[in-house]
């Protein structure tokens, strides 16, 4: 059985913690404490392929973003959530994946790019368009979820398995540093 190491990163208040445990226990947690760092195992099947999550659920605040190179260093996949009723955070995700890539020292990781609150419609700063063009331009998926509600929370653990199989397959995709030394 194969383990990932998935990262779930985003601003302060954009609800990694609930999409994590939602995924994990099938609930909805209304009020929480601001994450610092938690982590949580939790087997799936995806594609007839048994497998084991190791997921990271990050602090969105900006006193512990010093630590966000150590958990980019050490994760596989990376879950990149903003709040579709905050405009403000998805501004923040940019420099987010951009730090990914400067850590990884690599274009293609393995990351999903997710809009939440979807059950908050009414609220919407953040159009499924935008959304939808940022992953478009960082070549990655694109989902829009409920935490609340479940929606796509499991689509959403699902794909980035599928990202991080696909991205350690020979030929995959354009691996920087694969060589044959005879």
């Amino acid at each position: 059985m194969r383990e990932y190491k998935v990262v779930v990163l985003g601003s302060g208040g954009v609800g990694k913690s609930a999409l994590t445990v939602q995924f994990v226990t099938g609930s909805f947690i209304e009020k929480y404490d601001p994450t610092i760092e938690d982590f949580y195992r939790k087997e799936i099947e995806v594609d007839s392929s048994p497998s084991v999550l190791e997921i990271l659920d990050t602090a969105g605040t900006e006193q512990f973003a010093s630590m966000r190179d150590l958990y980019i260093k050490n994760g596989q996949g990376f879950i990149l959530v903003y709040s579709l009723v905050n405009q403000q955070s998805f501004q923040d995700i940019k420099p987010m994946r951009d730090q990914i890539i400067r850590v990884k020292r690599y274009e293609k990781v393995p990351m999903i790019l997710v809009g939440n609150k979807v059950d908050l419609e009414g609220e919407r700063e953040v159009s499924y368009g935008e959304g939808k063009a940022l992953a478009d331009e960082w070549n990655c998926p694109f989902l829009e979820t409920s935490a609340k509600h479940k929606g796509s929370v499991d689509e959403l653990f699902a794909e980035i398995v599928r990202q991080m199989n696909y991205s350690s397959q020979p030929n995959g995709n354009d691996r920087c540093c694969s060589c044959v030394i005879i």
